[in-house]
């Protein structure tokens, strides 16, 4: 008998995290479409077509075995040069945070750059990149979701220490919610 796999439960959150992370893509940047994890098969799932002409400005996923307190595993947004394909898994540095408010739940956002690509690999906190970058994202996630009428308010920006704090604790929380079965 086969035994599914979940890339949530089944792959590692990294060897070297909190400061360096396998990220799994679930929506590459440039897109409109917004796809999310299946949390009972495994499988990608297309949720919606965001209602607005914006486009995810970085490619987007999460990080496996972690778990917050949306029930979700956390986010990361991964920055590189090239549009990572759904369910790649992307050896990421994390570099800081965004954190933001949606629909009066906290939900941070991980930010981190793809270990691989060169063109931003010497990123080591949020505070080198580009101003634009932030503006980009903060602009992005404050207004994807206003057509259907819901709010997303971005508190702010935090470094590399606070965004590794925050996995090292969505860690915590995973292997409290999800203890192994031996």
């Amino acid at each position: 008998m086969t035994q599914k796999m979940n890339p949530w439960h089944d792959v590692s959150h990294g060897e070297n995290a909190p400061e360096t992370v396998t990220g799994i893509i679930e929506i590459p940047k440039n897109t409109r479409a917004k796809y999310e994890l299946d949390k009972e098969t495994g499988m990608l799932i297309l949720d919606r077509v965001i209602y607005s002409s914006m486009y995810y400005p970085t490619n987007y996923g999460f990080i496996p075995q972690t778990y917050c307190d949306d029930q979700d595993p956390l986010d990361i947004l991964v920055l590189s040069q090239i549009e990572i394909v759904p369910m790649c898994l992307v050896e990421a540095k994390v570099i800081g945070v965004m954190q933001m408010m949606d629909g009066g739940e906290m939900d941070d956002k991980i930010i981190a750059v793809a270990a691989n690509d060169m063109s931003v690999a010497h990123f080591n906190d949020v505070a080198e990149l580009p101003e634009f970058w932030k503006k980009e994202m903060r602009n992005f996630f404050e207004d994807y979701k206003k057509l259907e009428n819901k709010t997303v308010d971005v508190e702010d920006f935090q470094g590399r220490a606070k965004a590794m704090e925050i996995v090292e604790q969505a860690i915590i929380d995973y292997k409290k919610k999800f203890p192994k079965q031996d």
